[in-house]
C-alpha cells in the first residue's frame, strides 16, 4: 500500500472535486433530506411532516421505515393502511437502488461516523477492538424479540439513528450523549464499530440490498494498481475483494448484501477501477483451454 494519503493518487489523477465527488453527492442527499424535515418547524413550509419512522410528503406521498412497521407488528398492535403503503414504497425503492443505500444517503449518524473515520486517519490510529460483523444481525433479533415480548417499540427510545433524528428537528436533548458515544467509539475503539458492527438498521436492509438492482462494480478491474485505497476508505471492505479479484471465478459487480452504494471506492481510486452498473452485468468471459493436438508419429 502507497505511504501518500489514502486517496492522494486519485486527487492527482482527477483534482480534488472528482475525487471527491460522491462524498459531496452523499452530504448533499443526507443534509438535503434533513433540510426538508426541517423548514416546517423553523420556517412553516411544510414539504416533509413527520421523521424517519413515518412521514408524508407533500401530504400525499406516506413513507415508513420498514424496519418500524416490523417492529410495530410484533407488538401486536396494527398499524393504519397508510403506514403499509409507506413501507411498501420504502421496500420498492430499496431493492432498486440498494438497502444499504440508506445508511450511505439518508442517515444522519454516517455524518459522525464518517468524521471520526476521517480523524481516525488523520490520527494514524490503527487498531481497534475486533468484534464480528455478524453481530448486527443479532442485536437486529433481538430488537425484534424485545418488541414481541414487551409490545412496546423498546428499542427505538434508545436507537441512535431515530434519536438524532428526532433530536435534529425537535430538540436534540439526550440524543446528544449517545451520538458523541457513537463517535468516540469509533475514533477509539473500534474503526467503522457501530455502522459495520452494531447497527441492526444497518443489518435489516442489507437484507433487502442482498436483492437489490443498482450495484456497485469492479468495471475495470485489470486496471487495478494494488494501492489498496478502496480497501482502507470502505465501512465494508470485505465486500471488495470477490469482485476485485475475481475469486472463485466472481463477476467484477459486488453482491454483497453489505455494500452501502456509497461511492468510496470510486472516489479514491485514480484508476478508475469502479463504478456503478446493476447486477446483470456480472457475467464472466470464459476462455476455453487451447485444443490438445496429436504430436506427429515419429
Amino acid at each position: 500500500m502507497s505511504t501518500e494519503r489514502i486517496g492522494a493518487e486519485a486527487v492527482a489523477a482527477k483534482g480534488w472535486l472528482g475525487a471527491h465527488k460522491w462524498l459531496f453527492l452523499r452530504r448533499v442527499s443526507q443534509l438535503g433530506i434533513l433540510t426538508l424535515f426541517l423548514l416546517g418547524p423553523l420556517a412553516g413550509i411544510w414539504i416533509v411532516k413527520g421523521n424517519l419512522t413515518f412521514s408524508y410528503t407533500l401530504d400525499i406521498l406516506p413513507l415508513t421505515d420498514p424496519y418500524i412497521l416490523l417492529q410495530s407488528l410484533l407488538t401486536r398492535h396494527m398499524p393504519e393502511v397508510k403506514a403499509f403503503v409507506g413501507a411498501a414504497i420504502v421496500l420498492v425503492f430499496y431493492l432498486l437502488v440498494g438497502g444499504r443505500a440508506f445508511c450511505a444517503w439518508v442517515c444522519p449518524v454516517n455524518m459522525v461516523t464518517d468524521a471520526a473515520a476521517w480523524l481516525r486517519e488523520r490520527l494514524g490510529i490503527k487498531r481497534g477492538a475486533h468484534v464480528t460483523r455478524e453481530t448486527r444481525y443479532w442485536i437486529l433479533a433481538m430488537t425484534l424479540v424485545l418488541a414481541a415480548a414487551t409490545g412496546t417499540l423498546a428499542w427505538e427510545l434508545i436507537n441512535p439513528v431515530s434519536m438524532f433524528h428526532r433530536g435534529v428537528i425537535f430538540g436534540i436533548g439526550a440524543a446528544w450523549a449517545i451520538i458523541l458515544a457513537i463517535f468516540l467509539f469509533d475514533l477509539f475503539v473500534m474503526k467503522d464499530g457501530w455502522c459495520g458492527h452494531f447497527c441492526p438498521a444497518g443489518a435489516f436492509y442489507s437484507l433487502i440490498g442482498k436483492v437489490s438492482l443498482l450495484r456497485t462494480a469492479a468495471v475495470r478491474r485489470s486496471a487495478c494498481n494494488d494501492c489498496m485505497d478502496c480497501f482502507v476508505v470502505c465501512p465494508e471492505p470485505q465486500v471488495i475483494r470477490p469482485a476485485l479479484k475475481g475469486v472463485d471465478g466472481a463477476g467484477p459487480v459486488i453482491l454483497a448484501a453489505n455494500c452501502t452504494n456509497c461511492g468510496r471506492c470510486i472516489d479514491v481510486c485514480s484508476k478508475d477501477v469502479f463504478g456503478f452498473g446493476t447486477r446483470f452485468g456480472n457475467k464472466v468471459e470464459k476462455i476455453s483451454p487451447p485444443a490438445k493436438t496429436m504430436a506427429p508419429a515419429a
